[in-house]
This record gives C-alpha cells, structure tokens and sequence, in this order.
C-alpha cells in the first residue's frame, strides 16, 4: 500500500499519522507539502491529517481548499483513489465538496477533546471491511468545529446509500445530526471522520481499536 499524507500550515497529526500508516504497510509514507502542484506516482491511499489548517482563519478547512495539491487530489478522487480526512481533513473534504454537508460550531461552543466510543454503521467500505457491523471502537476527539449538517433530502439518500459509516454512541459529544461522526461520499472511497483512529493505534497509546481503520485500507491492497 503506497500512501500520501498531505501536509498544510498548522498541521498536527501529520507524523502520527505517518507513523500509523508505515507500522501498518511497512512503507513510509510520502509526506507532500500542501503547496506541490502534483502528487507522487501510484498512490493507493491519501491521507488529510488533523490540525488547524492555516490556523482555521475563515473557517475550518476553507483555505486548504484553494492549496496548490487540491487539484490533484480532487483528479485522484475521480479516479477511483481512496482518500481518509481526519478531524481538520474531513473538515477540508467538506470544504473542497468532496464530501457532503457543513460541519459547524460545536453545540456548547467549546473545544471537546475525550475519548469517545463510535458505532461502525458500513463495514462493506474500503475503510472499515475488518470491522463488524454495529462493533463499537473507542477513539479520541479533539476538536472545535465537528458538529455535522446535511439538509433531509441529503440526509436520506446517505442513509439510503450507506454513507454514514460511524455513529457516536449515546449523546453526541458536539451536537452533530443523528450523532454522525464519519461518512463517505457516494462513490466509498472517501472517509470524513472526526475521531482521531491514529491516536489509538497501538497499546502503547492507550488502547488499539483506531488500527481496525488501517488494517482495513491495507487488506483492501493484498
């Protein structure tokens, strides 16, 4: 599995994310600075990592939608390529429309950061095919802008379509819509989530249930 993590201004999860993903594949990743024009040849996988993008000025992911590399991105999408935004990543796919809705304010306008347990609703995607169906993974959040919105329409053609891939389990931690926490685009190689899966890779975290979402993108490459 040959990976990109894409970074930008503000970036804070970059080198744990590198970290996740060479542990998993046994390839370091090509780390690509946000202003590049291109990406590397054959890439299986990208990966938006968290952080505040350009210090979250305007809103959150706003600017990183006008980055030199969004382009690329973007082509790579239409190709077929799978892409993973956590937190400020999934912030800027919304952003840059590759995936659907707004994520807003969250409900106590506060920065929530906890570890938060997380509902797997599809695990027929490339992001979660070694999870079970409705199996439960305790993941970190850290955030202050995860609070999700799709209008109804929107709303039932995700379910319809099995789009919401993560549900937070109980009450919503920021107030997101039917407890969304991580969805897909039509297509299924796309993965916005807000939970933080590289943050509790291994027992020396804290616990290992985020490295289900890797093993998952690396099985979907054997």
């Amino acid at each position: 599995m040959k990976s990109a993590v894409i970074v930008f201004p503000g970036s804070n999860c970059d080198r744990d994310v590198a970290v996740a993903l060479e542990k998993t594949s046994g390839k370091k990743p090509d780390m690509v600075w946000h202003g590049e024009n291109s990406l590397p040849p054959g890439l299986d996988l990208i990966v938006l990592p968290g952080g505040f993008s350009y210090g979250d000025y305007l809103r959150c992911g706003a600017i990183a939608n006008f980055a030199n590399i969004m382009p690329s991105i973007k082509a790579f999408v239409d190709k077929g390529g799978l892409v993973l935004g956590i937190c400020n990543g999934f912030q800027i796919l919304v952003e840059s429309h590759l995936l659907p809705g707004a994520l807003m304010r969250n409900k106590g306008l506060k920065f929530v950061c906890k570890d938060v347990e997380i509902r797997t609703e599809n695990n027929q995607t490339a992001f979660t095919k070694k999870c079970d169906k409705g199996q439960v993974l305790r993941v970190p959040i850290a955030h202050h802008d995860g609070n999700y919105y799709i209008d109804a329409e929107m709303h039932k053609s995700m379910n319809d379509n099995g789009q919401i891939t993560f549900r937070y389990v109980g009450e919503s931690p920021n107030g997101a819509l039917d407890n969304i926490a991580g969805i897909t685009n039509k297509k299924g190689n796309v993965l916005g989530m807000m939970p933080h899966p590289e943050r509790l890779f291994e027992p020396a975290l804290g616990g290992s249930d985020g490295k289900f979402i890797f093993d998952s993108l690396l099985s979907q490459f054997r």
